[in-house]
């Protein structure tokens, strides 16, 4: 059976408007391409996923979102926001809401996909130390890989689609903003719209996430319908922040 796109009963049906936005560059992004540069096994970087911080850059990023939010006319800003409680999500949500008088609810549903024992590991580094997992996440695809101690595309899925459906019974008629990361975002663009194992996994590598870009779902006729996806011109506008992208040669144990 065809994953089919999702919406709630009643009237309106559901969120007005879901906006997804990836964090702000992290210090995490910046290890990440130093080390595939330099073919490392791991990134330099002692912080613990969650605590890895926004880079001036990133700062920079969250900034230009609140200034173009704080440009929005008052009936397109967000009415609710949602964030990771990773540091690099929350402080982008912080950075980008500071001219709103808005809650910022915290959902750990919406933080990154768990790496397990690769977590800060490259993919040169698993190959080099797990030739085992790599022939095992070669059999199994990547979909569903589970690193040990990890998650899959799909585990991060279930955590979509249940706070979904939440969103929607909760929050019908209102302008959604989550603050999250890759993975989060693309399970989102896979429930959301309906989509397939093979077409999910291409997005990755077809339409890169760059940070604080905006995806936008507007209801219509009954369904959440993609209006633009990696949305980056609240970044584009500033003559302070630069778009950022993972590494043309992302690792697979890749940090969000």
């Amino acid at each position: 059976m065809n994953n089919q796109p999702l919406a709630a009963e009643g009237d309106p049906r559901g969120v007005a408007e879901l906006v997804l936005v990836r964090h702000g560059e992290s210090v995490g992004n910046v290890a990440d391409r130093e080390a595939i540069a330099a073919k490392a096994h791991r990134l330099e970087l002692e912080a613990r996923d969650a605590d890895v911080v926004l880079s001036d850059e990133g700062e920079k990023q969250a900034d230009a979102l609140g200034e173009h939010i704080a440009t929005m006319a008052d009936d397109a800003r967000p009415t609710v926001a949602v964030s990771s409680p990773y540091q690099r999500a929350r402080g982008t949500a912080e950075r980008a809401l500071a001219s709103l008088d808005l809650e910022l609810i915290v959902d750990e549903r919406i933080r990154e996909r768990e790496l397990g024992i690769f977590d800060g590991v490259t993919w040169y580094g698993i190959e080099a130390t797990h030739p085992e997992e790599s022939a095992r996440r070669e059999r199994n695809g990547k979909f569903y890989y589970r690193p040990p101690g990890g998650e899959s595309w799909a585990d991060v899925i279930l955590r979509v689609r249940s706070l979904l459906l939440e969103l929607q019974e909760r929050f019908r008629g209102e302008r959604v903003w989550l603050f999250s990361h890759e993975a989060v975002i693309l399970a989102f663009r896979y429930v959301v719209e309906g989509l397939d194992e093979e077409r999910v996994l291409a997005l990755q590598k077809e339409e890169p996430i760059a940070n604080c870009s905006m995806t936008r779902y507007r209801m219509d006729d009954g369904a959440l319908k993609l209006v633009r996806s990696e949305d980056t011109s609240a970044v584009e506008e500033s003559d302070e922040a630069h778009v950022t992208h993972e590494s043309d040669d992302v690792a697979e144990a890749e940090e969000g």
